[in-house]
């Protein structure tokens, strides 16, 4: 862990722009998932922990031999599974698997890597996820059972962050594709490509409200990044836009980028946002 960075674990409400820090942490925290019982489920160090939001506790949850995650890990609807994206001793690629919330041995779902996990089809059945296969790095769906995986996307440029629509008609996603990182949104079956955000600069890892009215990312200036990379300890913003596309605004300014909104971080109310912050240590 990055003991150089101070983490701030905050929410914001969406509609005044209210920030509250929940807690700070010497290190890095990543990406925090909002449960239906209040309580975020965040990464750190490999790991995976649940933090009560009332209690102000964070608590380590088994993953098992997976101990190597990345800030990929996805709620299933019912929020009684978790997927995660675990980098494999042998051969450092991330693959997916499949964990009971409460903590357990992990199920492989994606034999094949580098594989990183965005969504999770709200009927449960199909994974969303980012995947190279032959030096490209494009969108794929696959069954929570594994098997046949299904690739949406193949054009020049890479396609990252897929998330499914709450109605699971649309996966939104990121993609370089018309050069700078945009936010685009398509068909769950990867038809009808449709870009949602027309920005000069560069927009990462759209996460739509549970109510699906609104559309929550990450934008980095355009001269800070290239636009195919996220990296940390950026002057970044969250802007908001309608699902239905139009302008967005910017619900907040803040030192951050790789690690503050990898995942969706919706409260169930669709109202706030959980997201992480960094402080570098003097």
């Amino acid at each position: 862990m990055n003991r150089n960075v101070e983490s701030l674990l905050e929410t914001i409400d969406v509609k005044t722009g209210e920030r509250t820090v929940l807690a700070s942490f010497d290190g890095v925290i990543e990406a925090p998932n909002w449960t239906r019982d209040d309580k975020l489920i965040y990464n750190s160090g490999g790991n995976l922990f649940s933090f009560d939001i009332a209690a102000r506790t964070s608590v380590r949850i088994d993953t098992g031999f997976a101990n190597a995650c990345n800030n990929d890990h996805v709620l299933s609807p019912d929020h009684t599974r978790i997927a995660i994206s675990h980098h494999s001793a042998e051969d450092g690629k991330s693959r997916i698997y499949i964990v009971p919330i409460s903590g357990g041995e992990p199920r492989l779902v994606t034999p094949q890597g580098p594989s990183y996990l965005h969504g999770w089809s709200p009927d449960g059945k199909r994974l969303a996820y980012c995947a190279e296969r032959g030096g490209q790095y494009d969108v794929y769906t696959i069954s929570v059972d594994g098997g046949e995986e299904a690739q949406l996307t193949n054009l020049p440029g890479l396609d990252d962050g897929p998330e499914y629509a709450p109605d699971g008609r649309h996966i939104w996603f990121n993609s370089t594709r018309s050069g700078l990182m945009q936010i685009w949104r398509m068909n769950a079956d990867g038809g009808e490509p449709t870009r949602m955000t027309f920005e000069e600069s560069n927009d990462w890892f759209p996460h739509v409200s549970p109510d699906g009215r609104l559309v929550l990312y990450l934008a980095y200036r355009a001269g800070d990044v290239e636009p195919g990379d996220h990296p940390p300890n950026k002057e970044v913003e969250l802007r908001v836009m309608p699902s239905s596309g139009g302008p967005s605004r910017t619900i907040a300014a803040l030192f951050g980028g790789q690690g503050t909104i990898n995942v969706n971080s919706w409260s169930p109310d669709s109202k706030k946002a959980a997201f992480v912050s960094y402080r570098p240590k003097r």
